[in-house]
């Protein structure tokens, strides 16, 4: 009976050695986790997501690293830009955990390492450039600080994923002065805006004038090549019918400038003299004639 006692005793210890052996041996680790595996003090291995064997008793699990993606709290740090002007910058960092092996055993404080390379990067990169071009090539400066984070964290394992800058403030003596700066800015756009508008509008007036002037010069030439026209028609008549239409053109400018004395404002009666008539009377004449 004792020896059947024992027996089962032993059945019983080697059937709970058993169990615990497969309860230690047998690791089942989340999506979002890795675990780091020792055997004596030693890294042994690197489970990832699943079901993971290790030899119980022997190897332990040392660490378990998750995997998500973290964010550092917020920073603000003071920078000093090219020119001399004190700046408070805020950033944000983004990280994970790419190989866990390295990060617990190369770094005690990965948050606190990351954070102070980030500020010393920001420093580094603020310090090269002026106020001016901090303001207007953000997304530069923080590719430049990205990439430079991404370089010095290398070697703990992780992965910055996202590095960016907030904010970038001023004290407020160089934000007053700043803000005047702008306002003579704006002043002084606003007198040569004002100046190229009065330029330009006596650069108008003066195409105008010249216009007009090319305009009359146009019309007096035109009138001065009828004129000769007709003069030329004149001389040409003169030429075939002799001094016959030489009379009939003084005749009928007579004609003409007697007619336009008739018919000005209120000259109700016209005085002519003998003259007048007679040119009235021999253009008469000359046109019956021409006509006959």
């Amino acid at each position: 009976m004792e020896e059947f006692i024992g027996g089962n005793s032993v059945l019983l210890t080697i059937a709970a050695l058993i169990i615990l052996s497969i309860f230690l041996g047998v690791r089942i680790v989340p999506q979002s986790e890795k675990h780091v595996v020792e055997r004596f003090g030693r890294l042994r291995a690197v489970l990832g997501p699943g079901i993971n064997f290790i030899v119980p008793f022997l190897d332990r699990v040392a660490h378990r690293v998750s995997v998500l993606e973290r964010q550092l709290p917020n920073a603000s740090q003071d920078a000093i830009t090219s020119d001399n002007v004190l700046v408070k910058v805020e950033t944000s960092v983004f990280y994970r955990v790419t190989e866990p092996e390295r990060t617990v055993y190369r770094i005690r404080d990965i948050d606190g390492a990351i954070a102070t390379t980030v500020a010393g990067i920001v420093r580094s990169e603020i310090g090269k450039l002026e106020l001016d071009q901090v303001q207007s090539n953000r997304a530069e400066l923080i590719a430049k600080v990205r990439e430079a984070v991404a370089l010095m964290v290398d070697d703990w394992g992780v992965e910055v994923t996202r590095a960016e800058i907030l904010d970038v403030n001023l004290d407020e003596a160089t934000r007053a002065a700043m803000l005047q700066q702008l306002n003579a800015e704006r002043a002084r756009r606003a007198m040569v805006t004002e100046a190229e508008g009065k330029k330009r509008a006596v650069e108008l007036q003066a195409d105008a004038d010249l216009y007009a002037a090319e305009q009359e010069a146009k019309a007096k030439r035109v009138l001065a090549e009828a004129e000769a026209f007709a003069t030329a028609v004149i001389a040409e008549s003169i030429k075939e019918n002799g001094i016959e239409a030489a009379q009939y053109q003084v005749a009928l400018k007579q004609v003409e400038a007697l007619t336009a004395v008739g018919s000005g404002a209120g000259k109700q009666t016209i005085i002519l003299p003998a003259a007048a008539m007679e040119a009235f009377t021999n253009a008469f004449t000359l046109l019956k004639g021409r006509i006959g």
